[in-house]
């Protein structure tokens, strides 16, 4: 018995125009040997459009700027934030959520910023 196909909407005018299959890398890679992918654990950085579950995009070739979300290692623990250099030079990663401080990186503290996230998308909800 052969499979057939069925419609489970209307058929696209646009069908007849297709030129090529899209493929997602070329949107969210442009460095593939420096990126990588991380799933969000967690509400802190929802406010910045980044939600429990989210895949992040994370270019390690990128240097930080300040306002950027980025991933880091802080006292050797895996955070996503936003980096953020005060005008008297002084470092914090901020939380895109009201439950979460700023956490100011001081004199003792391990930070590595690890990269830039230069993308995201949200989980399958199926």
């Amino acid at each position: 018995m052969g499979l057939s196909k069925v419609s489970a909407g209307f058929p696209s005018p646009a069908e007849d125009f297709k030129d090529r299959e899209l493929d997602i890398n070329e949107f969210l890679i442009s460095r593939p040997k420096s990126t990588a992918f991380f799933q969000v654990d967690g509400p802190s950085v929802q406010d910045f459009g980044i939600y429990d579950g989210d895949f992040v995009v994370v270019d390690r070739s990128k240097h930080p700027q300040s306002g950027q979300i980025v991933v880091a290692f802080v006292n050797g623990e895996r955070l996503v934030k936003k980096y953020h250099v005060s005008g008297d030079g002084r470092v914090f990663l901020v939380a895109g959520h009201p439950s979460f401080k700023p956490l100011e990186i001081k004199e003792g503290m391990e930070l590595e910023v690890w990269g830039v996230v230069v993308g995201k998308f949200g989980k399958v909800p199926f």
